[in-house]
């Protein structure tokens, strides 16, 4: 139900990216359908979820006809129709983000709903504000089809189904209107924030505190209906599981505008371990002395040519107890160096994260331009720099 784009994707440049081919994700679940050629999952808990949900609604009060199958039928359609009226809404959120030039990775159907997974952020809070609208814009109109049929088909189970279209399509629409992050409404809300001041990330900010607030507001609605006994107490637990999700992905937007902050100010060279290089054959009690005099924190193993070739694992060397460090060699505890862990000095920001995504490590070596050896980047101070969020 609403859009999903990774911070660790997120350009400014916004400029179009290409597709990329989607990889299929076993533990998303299975892949249903591909409209447009995107691929739809549906979470393997969803028809666990789909099943208790019919047994729900057809013991419900709004489940009125006299048959048994009759009410099973209608509620099964129910089901569908919801979740069919969840994949159109995030189709269009799809259609829409693709117009601007964004590539969509995939939908996913699960439990509560569903989501878009948009690689970039739109560039501006404008086409923000289309591609969320799209969704509950789409389910709105929908709705209102099944209306009017409703009003012109005569009573009975087809009239049933139609009116569980013009229900379903509401509840979506309405819903995700919401103003608070995640919801589709929350986005428009933070495309407001930043369009009058400018900032994104204080927008972000600001939505997400408003889904917070919302989610205490769901809360307060299923412990009231609860007491008193009143209509809103029938969906008092699904009331709950919805304020905790929102609740959960608005903490996360938070943490991610909080690191978004910060990483004009992270650069690979103020991160940087001064290393030194030693031959693989040297024993580890001999090179961790060598490093402690020279004041560095990593060691790189390098040829009888002077070339590096392999980053000692800092994590192994502690491991190690120190009486048998003079008999290991410091070889037995590198991590032979591949492209990927060669990165430049000069990398900083979203660069910077983005590069060591491609080729997770625990050490990279950090090269100048000149291609000298600057030093090693450590994972954990990388972590260290964002510790706190």
């Amino acid at each position: 139900m609403a859009t999903s784009t990774p911070d660790r994707d997120t350009t400014s440049s916004g400029q179009q990216a290409p597709d990329r081919p989607p990889q299929r994700d076993p533990k998303l679940g299975f892949v249903v359908a591909r409209p447009f050629g995107i691929p739809v999952y549906i979470s393997p808990y969803w028809l666990i979820f789909a099943v208790v949900l019919v047994v729900m609604y057809a013991n419900s009060a709004e489940s009125n006809l006299a048959s048994t199958q009759s009410r099973y039928i209608v509620a099964a359609a129910f089901v569908l129709l919801l979740y069919v009226s969840v994949l159109v809404h995030e189709l269009a959120h799809c259609v829409v983000a693709r117009g601007f030039g964004l590539p969509v990775r995939r939908v996913l159907l699960y439990p509560l709903g569903g989501y878009s997974e948009i690689e970039q952020e739109p560039s501006t809070p404008g086409r923000e504000a289309l591609i969320s609208g799209a969704g509950p814009a789409v389910s709105l109109v929908l709705a209102g089809i099944g209306y009017e049929l409703a009003k012109v088909v005569p009573a009975g189970l087809t009239h049933q189904l139609i009116a569980q279209l013009f229900f379903a399509n509401l509840i979506v629409g309405i819903f995700n209107l919401l103003p608070g992050l995640p919801l589709d409404g929350g986005r428009i809300f933070r495309a407001g924030v930043w369009k009058v001041t400018g900032r994104q990330t204080l927008a972000t900010m600001t939505a997400a505190w408003a889904g917070r607030v919302l989610a205490i507001v769901l809360v307060g609605l299923a412990l009231f209906g609860q007491r008193s006994g009143s209509y809103i107490g029938l969906y008092w637990l699904w009331l709950l599981v919805i304020a905790g999700f929102i609740w959960i992905q608005s903490t996360q937007a938070i943490k991610a505008a909080r690191i978004r902050e910060r990483l004009p100010a992270v650069s690979a060279k103020t991160l940087a371990r001064h290393a030194i290089p030693v031959s693989a054959s040297l024993p580890l009690a001999e090179a961790v002395r060598r490093a402690q005099e020279a004041g560095a924190r990593a060691l790189v193993i390098v040829d009888h040519e002077n070339t590096p070739t392999a980053v000692v694992s800092e994590a192994a060397v502690q491991a190690t107890p120190e009486e048998r460090r003079p008999w290991i060699e410091v070889g037995s505890l590198a991590r032979t160096l591949s492209p990927d862990m060669v990165l430049s000095a000069d990398l900083s920001g979203m660069d910077l994260i983005k590069a060591v995504q491609q080729a997770p490590a625990s050490e990279y070596l950090l090269i100048e331009p000149s291609g000298k050896v600057f030093g090693v980047l450590a994972t954990a101070d990388l972590d260290l720099a964002f510790a706190g969020v």
